[in-house]
């Protein structure tokens, strides 16, 4: 019997053809997302004429003022205060928020029942409700309550992020086997000791996926904190339109320089758990 020669189809020869097509394409665009930032960083070490006149243009030997620009962004607006808020509320509401949730998504998608399909349906519909329908008595409600503080805010940042998070987690703890918490069951454990052993290990890429999505939100917003928290809490977003002075004036090097510093955390922490992200996102997909 004659045997016939099939060759036999290889997915990655296609991608591999318009591989370097590709590449240029996300070259291009990297650069209209990477060159704002760097714009921002070379004139954060400008001074102020030049940041007017040539923002495009590299600092020289006339223009170039090393680390002024820092220093008096830092002392103006109380930089280190502003830090510890920012920083304050954001570890704060992100474990709030990941440790709820994901004990919410895991009853959800674990008991099949009426209410907890509701619960559901009502954290999914809190995705398209704009801020801006409910901002007016959040922040009455919040200022009754005495939500107006670093702690106090913690609780509104809940109510916001659970709706993304929670959608996310029941997603990935629908494609965990029932099995696995079945013998976790015989062996004496109860549902926290369940939950704590058994699951919460497994949904670690989800765990960190969310935590990264929520801090880059979190860190910054400006809207809600500036409705909701009282004057003496500034967080540096707020902190930042305090460089703004009379009729418009504006000090672009303390602001650039401001900006930078505001930014490094969220791009280091980004760049360390960024990996996580996709197949985070791909498990919380998973339908069940």
């Amino acid at each position: 019997m004659a045997k016939t020669n099939v060759k036999s189809f290889d997915p990655s020869e296609k991608p591999a053809k318009n591989g370097w097509l590709l590449t240029l394409i996300f070259s291009l665009l990297s650069v209209f997302f990477v060159m704002p930032i760097l714009v921002v960083l070379w004139n954060s070490f400008k001074v102020k004429s030049s940041i007017n006149l040539t923002p495009f243009q590299l600092p020289n030997d006339k223009t170039f003022v090393g680390f002024e620009n820092y220093i008096r962004g830092m002392q103006q607006i109380n930089f280190f205060a502003a830090f510890v808020n920012t920083l304050t509320i954001t570890v704060l509401s992100v474990i709030v928020i990941i440790l709820c949730t994901s004990m919410c998504g895991w009853y959800i998608a674990r008991v099949n029942s009426k209410g907890g399909n509701l619960i559901y349906f009502l954290f999914a519909f809190s995705m398209v409700i704009p801020f801006q329908m409910v901002m007016y008595t959040l922040s009455l409600v919040a200022n009754r309550l005495g939500l107006t503080t670093p702690i106090g805010i913690v609780p509104v940042y809940l109510g916001f992020g659970a709706g993304l998070a929670t959608f996310m987690f029941v997603g990935f703890a629908k494609s965990i086997p029932v099995e696995i918490e079945e013998a976790a069951m015989i062996d004496g454990c109860g549902a926290c000791g369940i939950f704590f052993r058994v699951v919460l290990p497994i949904m670690k890429p989800t765990y960190i996926t969310v935590a990264i999505l929520e801090t880059m939100w979190i860190w910054n917003d400006y809207l809600l904190p500036s409705l909701v928290l009282q004057s003496d809490y500034r967080t540096i977003p707020i902190a930042i339109q305090y460089l703004k002075g009379g009729y418009g004036t504006v000090d672009w090097g303390a602001m650039m320089a401001v900006l930078i510093l505001a930014i490094i955390p969220i791009i280091v922490f980004y760049a360390l758990c960024q990996k996580y992200i996709i197949g985070g996102v791909v498990a919380g997909a998973v339908k069940g």
